[in-house]
């Protein structure tokens, strides 16, 4: 292949546009501000399932409050009607009186112990809401980090696209006007390489693709080649673009 060799040499500012590229896209998914935000974002996922189900289980035990609580009022009512009945003197009959006396104290140790529950109920449900408190609070922290980390995520990015444009831009005035099939030789090599180079220098005898010194018999060849031949290197097949200080 022939091509002129101020094509050749714009050909590797394309190349090292293209690096610029590659590395921007690195960096892009790459960005250290991205797993942070993953961290903390799990961590606020935790967070907020952990309070939900102590506010569930606050809930439940609110209502066995509640219901403990009207069993106590419950009891006391038929308390007080029993007692009212002991004293009001309308009950003479003995064995009345003793089964009302034996109801009353039933009563009295049913109401002890559904007392004991609710104060056992209440100091559960303190214990919970300052676990909830807790829980609330790092919430509330972990909702911050999320923010300021999503900032720096956007800001980050932000850069990385202004940046991606420039070098977009300059690398579409490079390219412009480059031959056809040079170009298409560099993109399919490129493209085959993994490391995304399609065209290296040779300085100093050493192609800067694969870092290998040239050979004696390539170094004759390309001291040898017309200017305008386009020369690969017998390593690596990039493109081999002689430059000032190749060492010919």
């Amino acid at each position: 292949m022939q091509a002129d060799p101020f094509a050749q040499l714009r050909l590797l500012d394309v190349q090292a546009l293209d690096s610029t590229l590659s590395r921007l896209e690195h960096r892009r998914a790459t960005l250290p501000e991205l797993a942070a935000l993953d961290k903390q974002t799990l961590e606020l996922t935790e967070l907020q399932d952990a309070a939900g189900r102590v506010e569930n289980e606050l809930a439940d035990l609110g209502r066995e409050q509640r219901r403990l609580e009207a069993d106590v009022e419950t009891v006391r009512a038929r308390e007080d009607r029993d007692n009212a009945r002991l004293t009001s003197g309308a009950i003479t009959n003995t064995r009345e009186l003793e089964s009302l006396q034996h109801e009353l104290g039933t009563l009295a140790r049913r109401q002890s112990d559904l007392e004991d529950q609710v104060l056992d109920l209440m100091e559960r449900r303190e214990e919970m809401e300052g676990r909830l408190a807790g829980l609330q609070t790092s919430r509330t922290e972990a909702e911050a980090e999320v923010l300021a980390l999503s900032h720096a995520r956007d800001d980050a990015l932000a850069s990385i696209q202004q940046e991606r444009a420039n070098a977009t831009q300059q690398r579409a005035e490079r390219a412009d006007g480059l031959p056809e099939d040079l170009m298409k030789l560099y993109d399919t090599i490129r493209a085959g390489t993994g490391a995304g180079v399609g065209a290296a220098a040779l300085r100093a005898r050493r192609c800067e693709g694969c870092r290998m010194d040239v050979s004696g018999t390539e170094l004759s060849r390309a001291r040898t080649a017309a200017p305008q031949e386009v020369l690969r290197c017998d390593e690596c097949r990039r493109i081999l673009v002689r430059v000032a200080d190749s060492g010919l």
